[in-house]
Order: structure tokens, then sequence, then C-alpha cells
């Protein structure tokens, strides 16, 4: 592994780099809680195959973390990440999304589809059957309700307090935590210690227009969604830990609509941090899945 700190619109990005430059590019986006550091189980697997890039996005890690929420917007997020394209100059490249990365990755395939050539999720969804999924104030909408405590003023003070006490059982509550030994755990930790990174990554939900209904109120007046304006049409490949019990099944019903090129991969016993608990199995369908 390699690492730099690279300047995309003026700004500081740290990025993580695995394999031969030559090779062609996949990018890795990490998710919610985590930084670039998350993708080290899986991209090892990977560098044989590909230039590997995992930057930590805006406000995380070590990269450029603005404050306040208005700087958190999908849009300028989905940017950040074209910048980084652009900056090593490849044309189109695979993206991987994991997490709230998935989001960035789905903006990247849905707005700027010159620079996605194919389309890789784990255990992340699509802005649209999320939001259904959300809204209908069913299992997802219950299953989602973290988020209303995230969106607090105060969550990234509580969530810090006694040594991150609440952050890591958030982090883990209702996963396998198999894969975070005590080292892995102080690593994480002091990614959320850097300077008001806990406050900047919030603000990714903060800053996020998705709805989210108490569960058995449904929201109805939900705006009808552009269909044209969110597909993806690259090749797209979802990879879905089914005991996840933070993202849903549903969340991801009717994607083909939006992804007509669409493979789905389904791993029984895997949870949301598989790509920690099954690197291989995931390496291998992503090379089973890539064109020769």
């Amino acid at each position: 592994m390699q690492s730099e700190t690279v300047e995309l619109n003026g700004h500081p990005f740290f990025v993580r780099s695995w394999g031969d430059p030559s090779l062609p590019k996949l990018l890795l986006l990490h998710g919610f809680p985590e930084y670039g550091g998350a993708w080290s189980d899986l991209a090892p697997k990977l560098a044989d195959r590909f230039h590997i890039i995992a930057p930590d996005q805006r406000g995380y890690g070590q990269s450029w973390a603005p404050e306040g929420v208005e700087m958190y917007t999908g849009s300028a997020l989905t940017k950040d990440m074209v910048a980084l394209i652009d900056h090593y100059g490849s044309g189109p490249v695979t993206v991987f999304g994991h997490d709230w990365g998935a989001a960035v990755a789905y903006g990247l395939a849905m707005f700027y589809p010159d620079h996605v050539s194919r389309l890789i999720i784990a255990n992340g969804v699509h802005p649209v059957p999320f939001q259904r999924a959300m809204a209908a104030g069913g299992a997802q909408s219950e299953a989602s309700s973290y988020i209303g405590y995230l969106r607090r003023p105060d969550s990234h003070i509580r969530l810090a307090e006694n040594n991150f006490e609440k952050m890591m059982d958030f982090f883990t509550r209702h996963m396998g935590t198999n894969w975070v030994d005590p080292d892995r755990a102080e690593e994480y930790k002091t990614e959320w210690a850097r300077d008001g990174r806990l406050e900047t990554m919030i603000n990714w939900y903060r800053a996020s227009p998705l709805r989210l209904a108490k569960p058995g109120e449904p929201i109805t007046d939900l705006p009808e969604f552009p269909t044209d304006r969110l597909m993806v049409r690259c090749p797209h490949l979802l990879i879905w830990g089914e005991k996840d019990g933070a993202l849903l099944p549903e969340a991801n019903e009717g994607l083909e609509n939006f992804a007509p090129d669409l493979t789905r991969k389904n791993l029984p016993d895997a949870d949301h941090w598989l790509i920690h608990t099954h690197a291989d199995e995931i390496a291998g369908i992503v090379k089973g899945w890539m064109p020769d």
C-alpha cells in the first residue's frame, strides 16, 4: 500500500493505493463510519487486476473537512471524486462503493457516466428504491431509525464520550464483530478523533435530503422521480450481504428499473461489513464479473 495527498479543486485529499499504476483503475469509496483504510482487507486481493485508489472522502480521515452541513451535499461529494478520477487522468474507471460510498458511486454513474466504465456496489443503495423503502413506514423505516439520532446537532458529541464508547457500539451493533480486533478498534478511534472529524462525517447524514418515516406512519407525498436522469447505464454489479440489519432487501427492490445491465450476487451469511469479513469471496465475484 502506498499513500499520498493530492489536491482536488484546491483542497487536500488523502489517497491510499495498491497495485501497478499501469493496470486498469478501480476507485474504492468507503462509507460511514470508516475511511480509506477500511479497504485494506479487500484491496490487496484485487491488486493483481487493478490499480486501486481509495481516498478518505470529504470530512473523513486525513482529507479536507470543511465546516458546515451545507458543504456535504451529494453533488459536492460526487464532484470531489470526479476531480480525483480526472487527477489520475486515465479515462473512465471502475467504481466500487460501500454504504455511503455507494451514494457517491451511484452519483458518479448517473451524472458523470463518461467517468465510470463499470459500477460495483456492496451493501449500498440507489437513492430512489431506498427513499421509497424509508418512506414506507415499514421494516426499512425502523431499521433506518438511527438516522434520526445521527441528524441531531449533538450526536457527534455524545458518540465521542468515554473514548467513543457509544460510537463503537453503534459501529458493531447487530453485526459480526470478529474482524474488529483491539488494534483495528484503535485505528478507527484514531480516525474519529482527528480534529472535528466525527462531526463532519455525520454531516453527510444531516445534509441528505432523504426523508425517513416513523414506523407505521408512511410518507405519502414523495415526488415523482425522474427515472431517465437517475439511470445507471453502465454494467452494474450488486453484492449483497443478506444478514445486514441496517439495509434490508427492500431497499433495493426495483433497482432493475434504474440499472438495466444489473447483476446481483447475494451472500447469505454476510452482513453489512462484508468487505471485511468476506473479502476473498468478494474479490472472486468481482474478478469473475469483469471482462477478460
